[in-house]
């Protein structure tokens, strides 16, 4: 068993990752690095062949945020006016990566666009954009999600109540069934993908995390960004889960 179990993070999008913009990508791998794993950088370029021999080689998967949209042709919808440009080698590194790890019982955690992309690999939609203010908005919250994008991470403020169903893994991470978190999205699931459950709204109805159900495999995809919540118990708790997860499938293959 390796005594640091390797993670895959792709970087955030294909220009940054050419114009070298690592600052906000910067914030996953390190909590990778302070939950005890090694960070294994995915470039959003390689060719298949070789994307399919990388991906062998971790023993998880962290999906990071992004300021792209998933495609809405790949879940049957009309791109909205408010739907950032996809980024199609993100989406297919994406997806190379889950179609690996739950094949072969990997743990994923999937942050914001992570989470997104996860739920569109397993023929889930999303809710192309949501808004308390916006008019062309195709959801209503009372909540706002603001999208953080142009500011550093560390000016992202806001913060809002989750509500956890009880009984769920996030649920006892969080050690109950109420947690604050941060916000930085205009996008969410709206329906759940194939063996994915609901296990987190906001108050206002948006959906905030979902779990893996299809075998006893740990994977977990939340709209928030703990990457950037130092020192939040939930947050450490998501990362420590990701590595202990992994150890254990280490030793179970």
């Amino acid at each position: 068993m390796q005594s640091k179990p390797r993670v895959g993070v792709p970087y955030r999008t294909k220009k940054e990752e050419l114009n070298g913009e690592r600052r906000k990508y910067e914030y996953y791998l390190e909590s990778v690095r302070r939950a005890g794993g090694e960070p294994v950088e995915v470039s959003l370029v390689l060719p298949d062949a070789e994307l399919d021999r990388l991906t062998r080689t971790l023993d998880a998967v962290l999906l990071t945020g992004s300021p792209a949209d998933v495609n809405p042709s790949r879940y049957g919808a009309a791109k909205h006016a408010k739907t950032a440009e996809a980024d199609s080698d993100r989406e297919r590194t994406d997806f190379a990566l889950l179609e690996h790890a739950l094949a072969d019982h990997k743990p994923v955690l999937a942050i914001c666009y992570g989470n997104q992309s996860l739920n569109v690999f397993l023929g889930g939609s999303l809710v192309q954009h949501i808004s308390a203010q916006d008019p062309s908005t195709e959801v209503k919250t009372v909540i706002p999600h603001p999208t953080s994008e142009q500011k550093e991470p560390s000016e992202t403020k806001f913060r809002h109540p989750i509500l956890i169903e009880l009984g769920t893994r996030l649920a006892q991470l969080a050690g109950g069934t109420r947690a604050q978190v941060n916000s930085s999205h205009h996008q969410a699931i709206r329906q759940p993908g194939r063996n994915l459950r609901v296990v987190a709204h906001a108050p206002d109805g948006v959906i905030e995390a979902v779990e893996w159900t299809g075998d006893s495999n740990w994977v977990t995809g939340v709209q928030w960004h703990p990457e950037r919540m130092d020192g939040d118990a939930l947050a450490e708790a998501l990362f420590g889960e990701l590595l202990a997860a992994s150890r254990k499938a280490v030793v179970e293959s």
